[in-house]
């Protein structure tokens, strides 16, 4: 059954870094494109980027564009998210996604189960 499983979350003060990863199997991870949402608890889920199926094209929301940048390596079949200056308002559950074809259009197909992010002040 198609899987995709996050890790990297954790606990960091404002302005650290982290890697978020998602491992994709039992699927052919460069037929899809991917994504990043974030959900803060009492809000909905929120879009952050997401990535065509060979990573040549990404979209980066406004408020993390100059902070986080998405890539895959189809090889591995992970996709990261880099995440900078990390911001207070950062702090969510973020989720891994498919989508069905190689573009990241329409709704993701297939989610992972998240991964936390707390950022202290």
């Amino acid at each position: 059954q198609a899987r995709l499983v996050e890790s990297g979350g954790g606990l960091v003060q404002a302005g650290d870094s982290l890697r978020l990863s998602c491992v994709g199997s039992e699927f052919t991870f460069s037929d899809h494109a991917l994504g990043w949402f974030r959900q803060v608890t009492g809000k909905e889920r929120e879009f952050v980027a997401s990535i065509t199926s060979w990573g040549v094209v990404t979209s980066v929301a406004d408020p993390v564009k100059d902070r986080f940048v998405i890539s895959r390596d189809n090889f591995k079949t992970t996709m990261y998210l880099d995440m900078n200056s990390l911001k207070p308002e950062d702090t969510g559950v973020y989720y891994c996604a498919r989508y069905a074809g190689a573009l990241y259009n329409g709704s993701p197909q297939l989610w992972g189960s998240g991964t936390q992010v707390t950022v202290s002040s």
